[in-house]
């Protein structure tokens, strides 16, 4: 976990203290009843700011805190403490159950059909992250060359984290000199164009849920950026995550496969090379990871 820890402001114990940019990003007026421990991340700090509203009702916000420079890039600054930085937004209460996929699918869609690039092309105005990591985002008019890029820096990340690997120079080589071309150039030849669809970016279960009051369908934890709208599948590929081929099958009575149809899973697995590898880089302490992405690379 990258907390140091913020003297006074902990959460639990009775404390009803925070920070002062914290206090003042609450809704003009706050009261806060309490400030306790909510929820786990593997970096940060997380909690829940219960407060009593100017005119007398009740809100609950959740926070996420991290120190130093992890958290630097990505939040908000603590007055008190210059190397603690927060995320605040809306509590949400929910519960860990899987959404039906049709249900599930058909907001997914809408939510993904609706989205526009700004400019026409694949990437995002800003640095994303992906954990405490950043992705690739600058701006392409190629998806196969956006693709190429934030695989390319995954790996310099992984590789800095653990050490380069003998068996990367053949892979790498073939997977850059021929594989992305052989799957993503299609995409984008004799006619076939892939809209560039904003994706979450992280998209697995745990970055999911469903809300208590309504029933409804959450996602968080986003790292954004307009992308082919297959990319998020290569998430939902581990066997770690509960989106089986149920959501995806589903997701496909709203949204055709991309052409060409008979590439799908083998784009998908490439499209998993890159989650693993960012995986890979992020847990740098667990070889484990490496091996399972240097086994997609063979695979890819």
């Amino acid at each position: 976990m990258n907390y140091m820890g913020a003297p006074g402001l902990e959460f639990g114990g009775g404390n009803i203290e925070v920070d002062p940019t914290v206090a003042k990003a609450l809704p003009e007026g706050s009261r806060v009843i309490s400030a306790k421990g909510h929820g786990v991340s593997f970096r940060a700090k997380t909690g829940r700011i219960d407060v009593e509203l100017s005119d007398g009702t009740q809100k609950s916000f959740f926070t996420k805190v991290e120190s130093q420079y992890i958290g630097k890039d990505m939040l908000s600054t603590y007055k008190t403490l210059s190397d603690t930085y927060f995320f605040l937004t809306e509590f949400r209460d929910m519960l860990p159950n899987m959404y039906d996929p049709d249900k599930f699918a058909a907001r997914l869609s809408t939510l993904l059909q609706n989205s526009k690039s700004p400019n026409g092309k694949y990437g995002f105005h800003v640095t994303t992250y992906a954990s405490n990591l950043p992705q690739y985002t600058q701006w392409e008019e190629s998806w196969e060359i956006f693709f190429a890029k934030s695989l390319r820096q995954a790996l310099d990340l992984e590789i800095k984290a653990k050490g380069q690997d003998p068996d990367f120079d053949v892979l790498v080589l073939a997977i850059f000199g021929k594989v992305i071309s052989h799957l993503l150039r299609p995409l984008e030849s004799e006619g076939c164009y892939v809209k560039p669809f904003l994706v979450q970016g992280d998209f697995w279960s745990a970055n999911s849920g469903v809300l208590s009051d309504s029933g409804e369908p959450l996602v968080f934890d986003a790292c954004c950026f307009y992308g082919h709208n297959e990319y998020e599948f290569g998430q939902w590929l581990p066997v770690c995550n509960r989106f089986g081929a149920e959501y995806v099958d589903a997701y496909h009575t709203y949204v055709q496969i991309s052409a060409p149809e008979e590439d799908f899973d083998c784009r998908l697995d490439l499209y998993k090379l890159r989650f693993n590898t960012h995986v890979s880089a992020l847990f740098h302490d667990n070889p484990t990871l490496r091996e399972q992405y240097v086994l997609c690379y063979h695979i890819s």
